[in-house]
């Protein structure tokens, strides 16, 4: 994988490498003071695109179905970001450097947040299955 070479603010620790492991869907990002692992999956439903986060706040289009998607490939975007490219034709998401950190220190909350998003909207993450929710008939709705 080519080198990327970047300036990166100095509010987060310098990132040292970045490494796409594509078996196991995971990126590597090594920063000076600690390293962390994103899966494709998570990367994809954090993705800072207009698809996903809308054009304000409450716009926000809950993805799912990603569990087996993958990287294809990263891109510099001049200075400031990467630009990643999915496997499902998804390639408008340019991850600032501020964003990726946030997402390596935030990973736990973040994915807990969204699993629970997935089951409020009984969605899933296994894009072969659809979720569906029996109402019992003899109660009232509410």
């Amino acid at each position: 994988m080519p080198k990327l070479i970047m300036s990166q603010p100095t509010s987060i620790p310098p990132l040292r490498k970045i490494q796409l492991h594509r078996q196991s869907k995971m990126l590597e990002l090594q920063y000076e003071d600690n390293g962390y692992e994103l899966s494709c999956e998570f990367l994809r439903v954090h993705s800072p695109s207009a698809e996903v986060k809308g054009h304000g706040p409450g716009q926000e289009v809950l993805q799912y179905g990603k569990k087996d998607v993958a990287i294809t490939s990263l891109q510099k975007a001049g200075n400031y970001a990467l630009q990643i490219v999915f496997d499902d034709s998804h390639d408008s998401g340019i991850y600032s450097w501020e964003y990726l950190y946030h997402l390596c220190v935030n990973h736990n909350k973040l994915w807990e947040q969204y699993l629970d998003k997935l089951r409020r909207a009984n969605k899933s993450r296994d894009p072969s299955l659809q979720v569906v929710t029996l109402i019992d008939p003899g109660k009232p709705d509410n």
